[in-house]
């Protein structure tokens, strides 16, 4: 049983919707962020480092306070307008073919602390620090999460009859995802219809989740006539049929060969690996690897028994357990600084140019992660390795507050 809760949100005046939906914060770094800004970007309240000097602490206080008076600069202005009443929310997304619609409401936090949302993911500190203290200055989540449910031909109809309607917003940003809006102003179908759903999971924003967790206990600390009711109880959410979601790689980048040469490091990969050069700079099916050594792809396939448990069976776990840990030397893949990850969206000619640049030894691309893996690790209350998952298109920030 999910329960789920309409809300009041902050959001843009449509005519200026477009201007202010920004990418995910998470998704670029501060210079990035800077480079595509614009003056109404909502980059400026997620990423409000970019407001001060290049050389300011990303983490100090004046980055979080810099945000909350762009979030109250927005609203003064009239860019940001809260709704009037109540309400769900339809948000679609569409990158080419690829097209896949949630429903925005409110989730309970407790649910969340008691595992009710399902993870799949552990999240780290340094980021939860970062979410939590921006929440906590802002006093607002102003990003979704981004779950998933086995869908059900109830919400399916529901969803439907609701894209009869004239949407809130319908841009094609720059990047060419569509984004598309509704508003559900009778809420009471669709929240007696989730009451069937059996589970919800976090596709991505384990540390928007986390952060949200925090904050509340933070929030509720500091109330002395807390009640449960308060809106920080509950996060913000995009809830998506996980038959209609598409992963794709999260590919891997390590800075050095832990003091091996390029030929001793082939070298051991053959005791574990059956490895060829090849043309082919992605995986073709799972259980196979590609990977960027010193501008030429190899191909790795397993010449031992690959387990079969939920977890063990992943590619992403396969790397780590037999290449990464024992040859590679990054015991914690979460907190190593020498490896990194790269987003499938970049494609492989983004691991070849850190490669060739000398920013990185060695990259390996990777088979994507199914839905289905997903689902099944979150079931048995598992945790999959860190960056299993890159999905796309994003959902943008500033639209539903």
């Amino acid at each position: 049983m999910s329960k789920i809760k309409p809300f009041r949100a902050l959001r843009p005046i449509p005519s200026l919707a477009e201007q202010v939906a920004s990418p995910p914060y998470d998704v670029m770094n501060a210079t990035e962020a800077r480079q595509m800004a614009t003056e109404l970007s909502f980059l400026h309240v997620s990423r409000a480092e970019i407001d001060l000097p290049a050389n300011a602490d990303v983490y100090s206080a004046e980055v979080y306070q810099k945000a909350k008076e762009n979030l109250e600069r927005l609203q003064s202005e009239g860019i940001l307008i809260q709704e009037e009443n109540d309400s769900l929310y339809v948000y679609r997304l569409q990158m080419g073919e690829q097209i896949q619609t949630s429903i925005v409401a409110c989730c309970a936090i407790d649910e969340y602390d008691q595992d009710l949302i399902k993870k799949h993911e552990k999240t780290r500190p340094d980021k939860e620090n970062d979410r939590t203290r921006h929440i906590v200055t802002t006093e607002a989540q102003t990003g979704l999460i981004f779950l998933c449910y086995r869908g059900t031909d109830e919400l399916d109809n529901l969803v439907r009859e609701t894209c009869k309607n004239p949407p809130l917003y319908d841009f094609t940003a720059a990047d060419g995802i569509r984004h598309t809006v509704w508003r559900v102003a009778e809420t009471e179908n669709v929240v007696s219809a989730f009451e069937q759903v059996p589970a919800i999971y976090i596709a991505d924003g384990h540390h928007r989740a986390a952060s949200s967790s925090r904050a509340r206990a933070e929030m509720r600390q500091n109330n002395p006539h807390h009640t449960g009711a308060e809106d920080y109880n509950f996060v913000i959410a995009a809830m998506f049929p996980a038959e209609q979601l598409k992963i794709l790689p999260y590919n891997r980048i390590v800075k050095d060969l832990n003091g091996l040469s390029e030929t001793e490091f082939l070298q051991n990969l053959s005791e574990k690996f059956s490895v060829s050069e090849t043309l082919q700079k992605s995986p073709g099916k799972k259980g196979e690897i590609c990977m960027y050594l010193g501008g030429k792809w190899f191909n790795l396939k397993p010449n031992f028994a690959v387990p079969t448990s939920a977890i063990e069976s992943l590619d992403v776990s396969i790397l780590e357990q037999n290449v990464l840990h024992p040859m590679l030397g990054i015991k914690d893949v979460r907190t190593d600084k020498r490896i990194d990850f790269v987003g499938g969206i970049r494609g492989t000619g983004e691991l070849e140019k850190l490669v060739d640049s000398g920013q990185a030894k060695v990259a390996f691309s990777m088979f994507a992660t199914t839905v289905d893996d997903l689902l099944k690790v979150s079931d048995a209350n598992q945790i999959m390795p860190p960056k299993s998952t890159w999905f796309e298109p994003k959902l943008r920030d500033g639209l539903l507050i």
